[in-house]
């Protein structure tokens, strides 16, 4: 295992993550509404830094086609540059987060199941433009345990999503380790670590909220605010 330096994160930083390391199906309740199989490890796909969505930058774009799906994420943003991590090893884990922050990891739902079906690659329904909204960061201290915490998003006001991280089939120091056995790590880089039951589509005009509460104590700097346009590109999704 190799960690070196710590990173000082800040918002502009975020855009120059080397990548988005995004853990899928860590939690039983959101296999089971998407009628996914269970993993037996942590299992991990990529988003492009060119998603991420920062606050105040304008709203998610919905491309013309495209079945837009939400989905609630706490992130990690890595301090230190880990490579083969142990799983054993939680101190060093938690001491390779920097900072946390809140996170939606917008998904084309309908470009997704084609390419489940297909056994292609999800790249496409992950990837586009604003399909990343991220909270302010948040100092670790904010977070004294990252597994007891609750994430809530709203769609128009009403309740969508609202599960405790004590739910993750795979806790923080066993996500970073699988991740560093397979890629290394690099400071920057953001891990946003799966999204509870709820899932469901926005449309133009929708405005999705979401947030981080600690013992019921809403968590200011992980608000997140953020409406749903129709895009003006001339990109339609269209069946591969």
């Amino acid at each position: 295992m190799v960690l070196v330096r710590r990173g000082i994160a800040t918002m502009a930083s975020l855009k120059k993550a080397s990548k988005v390391v995004c853990i899928g199906r860590n939690y039983a309740d959101h296999i089971a509404e998407l009628n996914s199989a269970r993993p037996k490890q942590p299992f991990f796909f990529l988003k492009p830094p060119s998603s991420i969505l920062l606050p105040g930058e304008g709203p998610v774009i919905q491309p013309k086609g495209v079945n837009l799906h939400y989905e609630v994420e706490l992130a990690l943003i890595i301090g230190k540059r880990l490579r083969d991590l142990e799983a054993t090893d939680e101190q060093t884990a938690l001491d390779a987060v920097d900072k946390y922050a809140l996170s939606i990891d917008m998904t084309a739902r309908n470009i997704q199941n084609e390419a489940k079906k297909k056994g292609l690659p999800w790249d496409i329904s992950k990837g586009f433009d604003t399909f990343l909204p991220m909270s302010k960061l948040i100092e670790k201290s904010a977070i004294p345990d990252p597994h007891k915490i609750e994430l809530y998003l709203t769609v128009n006001n009403e309740v969508r999503q609202n599960d405790s991280t004590e739910l993750m089939l795979f806790r923080i120091p066993r996500i970073l380790s699988d991740i560093s056995k397979v890629m290394t790590l690099e400071e920057g880089d953001i891990v946003i670590t799966g999204t509870p039951k709820g899932v469901g589509p926005v449309v133009p005009g929708d405005i999705m909220r979401a947030g981080i509460k600690i013992d019921g104590k809403e968590l200011e700097e992980a608000k997140i605010e953020v409406g749903v346009e129709e895009s003006t590109s001339s990109y339609v999704f269209a069946e591969t």
